[in-house]
């Protein structure tokens, strides 16, 4: 019975020994300075993820080489959400399940809405390069959400000032490709565009993502005389809309958003792209912290950064300042530091409201001219 007695107890002690944490050694995941970085890195849309990826890479890279964030190396977690809400939800449910208290993305509106409340419930801090619906910081029911753009009712309203006061814009149709992204900057360009009592909207259409074919709305547009369309939506969709249109011998405007303005437009559209406008970040080519990370993207990667790729790098340069501000990822005071501390960043010299959103970020129009969007002075 003594025997037994003493067996059990050297066996009970055996299994205590595998409950008792230990401490990480030096150099595992768990004392280092981990960052989410949640985007389309495949997919149609993965040329607006993968410049937001490689900029995180390349800030986290001269981090890690002057030491760290507070004595500890930054490592990223990265996930693919393909710019879809449904793959979103379960990118958020990942990451937060690793104790991931801070990300970087994520990329499109509707993803990212999908996403937030996730990371609120977590106390996840996020900041997005390029989800620009108003309603996520507006809405006051995201606190933990940032970005480093301006919202659509701002860039809404600039493409409606444009086509009507530069482009002598009367009649104009409105598109959008139904998603949170372009139908809410739809809806505002609508709303500009009645209480301007300059112009009107003779056609407000939704396209369905991904068609092959969009002939019934180019024809509607030609028939309502439009001599303006504003789209709100993503390449794909612009692409072969400007695509129809031009093959049909129409010189309606086309004037669009942020979420055109990228090089992969100019590729599939060709030359029917020509003289396009879209709305885009500000131009910051002149600022030395610009010039600094499209020159060590460059040297890196061999090709020009891409669309939101400067947004992503003053977001990523954002949240590492804050937690060194902060003294660690708390949830609190990592908001706080955003809040209250400027930062240098190739957008300038920003800090972010009360809401999320980053002051002194803005839009400007850019054209399709000889194959490269440049800016409309």
């Amino acid at each position: 019975m003594k025997k037994i007695w003493f067996t059990r107890i050297r066996i009970i002690a055996a299994l205590a020994l595998f409950c008792i944490p230990t401490a990480p050694s030096a150099g595992q995941a768990a004392e280092s300075v981990r960052l989410g970085i949640a985007g389309a890195h495949s997919g149609d849309l993965a040329s607006y993820g993968i410049p937001s990826l490689r900029a995180a890479e390349l800030v986290v890279k001269d981090i890690n080489a002057k030491g760290g964030i507070l004595g500890r190396k930054v490592e990223l977690r990265v996930e693919d959400d393909a710019c879809k809400p449904e793959v979103a939800t379960n990118t958020a449910t990942k990451l937060v399940s690793e104790g991931i208290k801070v990300v970087m993305g994520h990329i499109c509106s509707g993803a990212t809405k999908a996403a937030l409340g996730i990371y609120r419930d977590a106390k996840v801090i996020v900041m997005s390069p390029s989800a620009t619906n108003p309603e996520l910081t507006q809405s006051g029911e995201y606190p933990n959400f940032y970005r480093t753009i301006a919202s659509d009712d701002a860039q809404a309203r600039l493409e409606v000032d444009f086509a009507i006061g530069v482009l002598k814009a009367r009649k104009i149709a409105v598109l959008h490709d139904k998603g949170d992204y372009g139908k809410g900057l739809a809806e505002h360009a609508r709303k500009f565009i009645k209480a301007s009592g300059k112009a009107k909207v003779v056609l407000y259409e939704g396209v369905t993502p991904g068609a092959v074919d969009y002939a019934a709305v180019v024809q509607k547009i030609r028939r309502a005389e439009t001599d303006t369309v504003l789209f709100g939506g993503y390449h794909p969709e612009a692409a072969l809309i400007v695509t129809q249109m031009r093959k049909k011998n129409m010189k309606t405007f086309f004037v669009s958003d942020d979420g055109v303005k990228d090089e992969t437009f100019i590729k599939v559209a060709g030359k029917y792209a020509e003289g396009v406008y879209a709305t885009g970040p500000r131009d910051v080519s002149k600022n030395p912290l610009a010039i600094a990370a499209n020159d060590t993207h460059k040297k890196n990667y061999g090709t020009e950064p891409g669309a939101f790729f400067l947004n992503a790098y003053t977001a990523t340069q954002a949240l590492l300042n804050a937690i060194q501000k902060a003294g660690s990822e708390n949830y609190e005071n990592t908001g706080k530091a955003l809040r209250t501390n400027y930062v240098n960043t190739p957008l300038g010299k920003i800090r972010f409201d009360k809401r999320g959103d980053a002051v002194g970020v803005g839009f400007s129009i850019y054209q399709v001219r000889k194959g490269f969007y440049t800016e409309v002075k």
